[in-house]
């Protein structure tokens, strides 16, 4: 998937995560996490930004999780909006999951 423009999910409210995106040079993918529960969490919190990234084909980005405590679920469901507003995409190819 194409970052077309940079983007913005989430908020900042308890149990949510603010996520943004945007895209770079290179083909790396940077990843900043600030959490209120990063101690217990933050190992969680970075495999599945790092996974939803993969199964997209996402590479060469910018992301920044702010997150509030949220469930894994919320987080998930985030990042997927997060993608689909970065790539400029109605929805994500749903048909096409593993």
């Amino acid at each position: 998937m194409k970052i077309n423009r940079p983007a913005v999910a989430g908020t900042l409210e308890s149990g949510d995560v603010m996520a943004r995106i945007a895209s770079l040079d290179s083909h790396d993918i940077e990843l900043q996490i600030n959490s209120s529960v990063e101690k217990q969490f933050g190992t969680a919190i970075r495999a599945t930004v790092l996974e939803i990234l993969a199964r997209y084909q996402v590479r060469g980005v910018q992301v920044f999780i702010d997150d509030k405590g949220a469930l894994d679920c919320v987080l998930r469901a985030r990042l997927e909006t997060l993608l689909a507003r970065a790539g400029e995409i109605e929805a994500l190819p749903w048909e096409s999951r593993p």
